[in-house]
């Protein structure tokens, strides 16, 4: 593996990045790709992507996948830290925990390869997670799997007890879509997935866009730690 120093290296987020604040200094820049023009931030070797949009956000189901993963390709990004909301699946994992993912499952993959059959087969590599543990104020829980429904509604009950039954460990709307083309491009990922609640229906419960939004707020803090901790990484 090279050293972290020398690749330009991606933090790509939601609306997280937009409520930390920690990048609300870095300048908005706009480059035009084959997919429309898309937004970023870049200082020195670290570039910085909301997948919705800064300026009018998107919901998942409408993101721009191959305009921003083609940004990054032709910016000569080679690592890219993914970080995902996500609905818990299993008792073992909280609200407020950082989980890691190392395969998904996905029904419609995304690809820039639309005139071919693709024998393309995905994998996380999480190269960068090692490193960005070791500086973290808290575990992360390794070798999850992740689930992506297309949204922009929650999961079902019923939805929600197939994917269990499945093995899957955490469910969201965007992670698969972003690897499948990130992976197909070359660009390595890693998974660092913020629990922000469990799944509805699970334990009984009713979870509601408002419960949801309290959450999100409630656990600001650690995903302001983890952007902290990887933008030193990366620019060290």
């Amino acid at each position: 593996m090279r050293f972290i120093g020398t690749m330009k290296v991606a933090i790509v987020s939601g609306t997280s990045i937009v409520r930390s604040g920690i990048f609300d200094k870095w300048d908005l820049q706009l480059a035009s790709t084959p997919y429309g023009e898309m937004e970023f931030k870049q200082v020195g070797g670290v570039v910085v992507v909301n997948r919705h949009g800064f300026r009018n956000p998107l919901p998942p189901h409408r993101t721009n996948y191959r305009g921003y993963v083609h940004l990054l390709k032709q910016l000569g990004v080679e690592a890219t830290l993914s970080l995902n909301s996500v609905g818990s699946l299993v008792e073992d994992l909280p609200p407020g925990s950082l989980v890691s993912c190392s395969d998904y499952v996905s029904f419609a993959p995304i690809t820039f390869i639309d005139d071919a059959p693709s024998g393309f087969a995905p994998r996380i590599d999480n190269q960068l997670l090692e490193s960005l543990e070791s500086r973290l104020s808290r575990e992360i829980s390794k070798d999850r799997t992740y689930a992506q429904t297309r949204g922009p509604r929650f999961e079902t009950k019923a939805e929600v007890r197939i994917l269990q039954n499945w093995g899957c460990d955490v469910v969201g709307m965007t992670l698969a879509n972003e690897c499948d083309l990130l992976l197909e491009s070359g660009i390595s990922v890693t998974s660092l997935c913020m629990i922000d609640n469990f799944a509805h229906g699970f334990g009984g419960q009713e979870l509601s866009y408002e419960a949801f939004q309290y959450l999100v707020k409630e656990n600001q803090e650690i995903v302001d730690e983890a952007l902290a901790v990887s933008l030193e990484l990366f620019q060290d």
